[in-house]
């Protein structure tokens, strides 16, 4: 069975949304280990050990670029892009925020900012071939 690049693109979004909530295991696990207070859970960030406050941050950035690759994505949905860079764009964000998370929370900056950009890089390409497709 052969997936449609709009198929792919939904599939992505949904990836991308589960992919949000990767990091907040390790923070899971870290305050287990601490003690999870549930009178003040965010008061306990800095008992966390490093990895574990590295996967907070992780996740919360997975918020901020979730949104946007959202619309992206969204954008060339609507739009009916159908290209093979259309496809990549939306795979290679997928996987880029994969290993952004990975890569901060074993505190890799170098990999991790690469990783950013590729996701950055991603979704301006999908707003470019939405706008593209618009235009012509």
């Amino acid at each position: 069975m052969s997936l449609t690049v709009p198929a792919i693109l939904i599939y992505c979004i949904a990836a991308a949304a589960v992919l949000i909530y990767l990091p907040f295991l390790v923070v899971g696990y870290a305050r287990a280990l601490v003690g999870y207070d549930k009178s003040a859970p965010r008061a306990m960030f800095d008992k966390l050990p490093g990895y574990a406050q590295r996967a907070t941050w992780a996740h919360q950035n997975s918020f901020e670029v979730f949104m946007i690759f959202a619309a992206a994505a969204l954008a060339a949905y609507v739009t009916g892009v159908d290209t093979f860079l259309g496809m990549l764009a939306a795979l290679a964000f997928v996987i880029a925020r994969l290993f952004y998370s990975i890569f901060y929370i074993l505190n890799i900056p170098i990999l991790r900012s690469l990783m950013f950009g590729i996701g950055s890089l991603s979704t301006t390409t999908l707003f470019v071939l939405s706008i593209i497709k618009v235009t012509h």
